[in-house]
C-alpha cells in the first residue's frame, strides 16, 4: 500500500462525520471510500473510527493520527502552491502603507518600477506617519522604520537607517557643541513628531526629553531649521547626509547613536508569501541597496 493512499479520504470522513457524505465532498462512491480508509486501517493495524449506521467517531487514535493527517496535507499544499508560484505573475490588489517622506523618496519610486513590470497589478499605497494595523486594516505590507514593535508581523531588514545628531557649524560657534548626553539640556533642540531621543549609552539604548523654541512633525521642516543655524537636531542618514558631506551639518557625539534601527518591510504571518508581495520586498531590497544613501562609505563621519 502506497504510504499517501488513504490519508484524504480518513481525513474527509474524520470531518464529514460520515462515508456518506466524505465521498460527496471528494467526488467518489461511498464504498471507494469505505475501500481505501480500511485499507489504511489495515496498514496502520489499528482502529481509527467507531462506526454506527448513522455516524463515525474517531478513536484515541484516530484523533492523533487525524492532527498528523492535516498537518500532512497542508505541507503538500503549501508545496504545490511554492512551485507554482515561480511561474506566476503578480496580478491583483496589493495594499501598503509607508511613512510620508521615506514612501515619496525612496518607496514609491520602486513600486512604480515594479507596476511597469507588472501591469496586471493593481497597488493601493497609504502614506501616513501613523502606524497603521496591517491586520485590521487589510494591509499585504507595511515599511516601517527605526525599531518595530510588533511581533504578529514578520520582518524582513531592507536597508539601514542610522540616527544623526547634528547642528549647523554657525549654531555650533554661537553655543558651543555638546561633548556629553548631560549637556543636551542647555541646548535649542529642534523637536520633530517626538520630544523624545534615542541614544546610546554603557552599551544600552536610553530615551532622552529635549526641549527647544522650534517644533513641526516634518523631517524636512526640522532639516531647514538645523540648516539655518536654529539648534540640535536628530534625524535619519537619508535627510542629512548630503549636508554632512558638504559641511552644512556636522556630525555630533556618534558614540551615542542610537542601535538596532532599519528599514523594515512587514507582512501578516504566514509560511506562504504570495508572488506579489514576495517579489515586491525582493525589489526593495535591491532598489535601496542602489541608492548612494546606501553605499558603502555612505555614513558621514564627526567633524
Amino acid at each position: 500500500m502506497n504510504r499517501w493512499e488513504g490519508l484524504d479520504e480518513f481525513v474527509a470522513v474524520a470531518e464529514c462525520g460520515q462515508f456518506t457524505a466524505a465521498a460527496t465532498h471528494l467526488g467518489l462512491s461511498s464504498s471507494q471510500v469505505s475501500r481505501q480508509v480500511a485499507k489504511l486501517e489495515e496498514h496502520l493495524q489499528t482502529r481509527l473510527f467507531y462506526r454506527s449506521t448513522r455516524k463515525v467517531v474517531l478513536t484515541e487514535a484516530g484523533q492523533t493520527f487525524l492532527q498528523h493527517c492535516l498537518r500532512l496535507q497542508d505541507a503538500r499544499e503549501e508545496a504545490l502552491r511554492a512551485v507554482g508560484d515561480l511561474a506566476d505573475e503578480p496580478k491583483g490588489l496589493l495594499r501598503m502603507t509607508c511613512a510620508v517622506a521615506y514612501g515619496e523618496r525612496f518607496i514609491v519610486p520602486l513600486v512604480n518600477d515594479f507596476m511597469q513590470r507588472h501591469p496586471q497589478l493593481r497597488v493601493e499605497i497609504e502614506l501616513s506617519n501613523q502606524t497603521l494595523d496591517l491586520l485590521h486594516g487589510g494591509m499585504d505590507l507595511a515599511i516601517r522604520l527605526g525599531r518595530l514593535q510588533d511581533s504578529r508581523l514578520v520582518a524582513t531588514r531592507l536597508a539601514p537607517r542610522v540616527m544623526h545628531l547634528c547642528a549647523a557649524p554657525l549654531y555650533l560657534e554661537r553655543y558651543g557643541r555638546p561633548h556629553s548626553l548631560s549637556e543636551l539640556a542647555r541646548h535649542n533642540c529642534l523637536v520633530g513628531s517626538s520630544d523624545h531621543w534615542s541614544f546610546q549609552q554603557n552599551d544600552r539604548e536610553i530615551s532622552l526629553r529635549v526641549q527647544g523654541n522650534w517644533r513641526c512633525n516634518s523631517g524636512e521642516a526640522v532639516l531647514d531649521a538645523a540648516l539655518r543655524g536654529f539648534g540640535l537636531c536628530q534625524l535619519p542618514d537619508y535627510y542629512v547626509q548630503t549636508h554632512l558631506h558638504s559641511g552644512a551639518l556636522v556630525d555630533l557625539l556618534p558614540q551615542h547613536r542610537p542601535p538596532h534601527t532599519a528599514v523594515w518591510a512587514l507582512y501578516p504571518q504566514q509560511r506562504h508569501l504570495s508572488p506579489k508581495v514576495r517579489q515586491l520586498v525582493d525589489l526593495f531590497k535591491e532598489g535601496l541597496a542602489q541608492r548612494p544613501e546606501y553605499q558603502p562609505g555612505a555614513v558621514a563621519v564627526s567633524l
